[in-house]
């Protein structure tokens, strides 16, 4: 599957020292991981923390997947609304899944400031405002709900919103607790640390299949033979090519990163902005000063007309980064699109599978990719080594909730 289209920030700002071989015999390992992107490297960061020998394939070289065209916001609250998971799942499910999301940024966290790589990870605000009149009372409701729950919110009117950024709206949720992050630095730190932890990485190492026994699994590639007690499936959106998820769907999004800018002081804290319409846009900033913004989701183009498309979209993006901010300097210098997964319901997809003996699978299917990641490493984790953890029963591959608008 071709993931990823156009052209690519941040591969420019890290090149690892590191080079991973490819497989070229058989081994044997506690746990096998397919796939070296942000699911693999947390389910590897942990699972080595805990002393697993643990061995990680990726059929390209890491985080030039999906991690080299995800953008980087970190955020507990969601495409999903709590309020709306409430009303789809329950008031215990929904608020549990707010939580978790709540728990793994401070995980991230707390990882990213142990790794020796720098994986610009810098807390920040988030800022998403209603984009027209009608939404205002989504917003209010959602404030109350937050708050209601113990969740730190604070609801912003026009006159307040027109003090801190050069444009004007209705009304906005601002919220603490989130941050920004370099994905593609943070996958590679994130394999760095596992590798000295003791795991063994390969690159260019490509399953073929996998055949089940009794005991564990042996995962076949085009060198060689890989004998685990335990597989994780971290393939990402590619993994409906392994598997079709009924409740799963794959789309096409874009973004672009501006040239650096010489003064972004009317942004306040540079708050990660985004909106309630779908699909929303979004904007963040980066150390250099650059603006990321993304949006636009469609249906994924045919493949002669990828590249146009991401071209063409990214020029759509900068006018409405230009319509929030209108700096004269600003230029589009990395355009791209890529290929995302979403879930019916809102939920990511962890767990087991009745199909796959041995096997886990991480899915973070969303808006927040990342901090699903961090709750399916945590959960995997848990469950390989033998502590008790309920939570992953809200993730099932096999749930049947309805569909709910977000």
């Amino acid at each position: 599957m071709d993931l990823v289209y156009g052209t690519t920030y941040w591969p420019t700002t890290y090149k690892s020292d590191v080079e991973h071989p490819s497989l070229n015999t058989d081994i044997s390992c506690d746990c096998l991981i397919i796939g070296g992107g942000m699911g693999g490297a947390l389910a590897s960061r942990l699972l080595t923390e805990r002393g697993l020998d643990t061995v990680v394939i990726d059929k390209r070289k890491l985080a030039h997947g999906s991690s080299s065209a995800n953008t980087g916001l970190l955020q507990y609250t969601n495409d999903k609304t709590l309020t709306s998971c409430i009303h789809t799942f329950g008031e215990k499910t929904g608020v549990r899944f707010y939580e978790l999301c709540r728990e793994a940024m401070k995980q991230l966290a707390t990882i990213a400031e142990k790794l020796e790589t720098d994986p610009w990870f810098i807390p920040r605000t988030s800022f998403c405002f209603a984009s027209t009149e009608e939404d205002v009372a989504l917003l209010e409701e959602e404030y109350h709900t937050l708050q209601r729950y113990g969740f730190e919110a604070e609801l912003w009117y026009a006159d307040q919103i027109k003090k801190h950024f050069p444009f004007e709206k209705p009304a906005a949720l601002y919220t603490k607790g989130d941050a920004e992050v370099n994905p593609f630095r943070f996958v590679q730190a994130l394999f760095e640390s596992a590798s000295q932890l003791g795991a063994r990485i390969y690159e260019q190492t490509e399953m073929i299949h996998c055949d089940y026994d009794d005991e564990g699994v042996w995962c076949h590639t085009s060198n060689g033979k890989i004998r685990a007690k335990k597989v994780v499936y971290a393939a990402g959106y590619e993994t409906q090519e392994i598997k079709k998820d009924r409740g799963a769907y794959l789309k096409s999004t874009y973004a672009i990163t501006t040239k650096p800018l010489s003064d972004l002081s009317s942004w306040h804290e540079q708050a990660m902005i985004w909106e309630t319409a779908r699909p929303y846009l979004y904007l963040r900033t980066t150390p250099d000063n650059r603006i990321i913004a993304g949006g636009l989701d469609e249906e994924t183009p045919d493949k002669d007309q990828r590249e146009l498309r991401a071209s063409n979209q990214g020029d759509v993006l900068l006018e409405e980064v230009r319509s929030y901010f209108p700096l004269e300097e600003l230029e589009v210098d990395y355009a791209w699109g890529a290929v995302f997964g979403n879930t019916h319901d809102g939920l990511p997809l962890i767990g087991t599978h009745p199909d796959y003996p041995h096997s886990y699978f991480v899915e973070g299917y969303g808006g927040n990719g990342t901090v699903y990641s961090m709750i399916a490493a945590t959960l995997i984790a848990d469950a390989i080594t033998g502590k008790d953890n309920g939570d992953m029963q809200l993730f099932s591959l096999t749930r049947t909730s309805k569909p709910s608008p977000a």
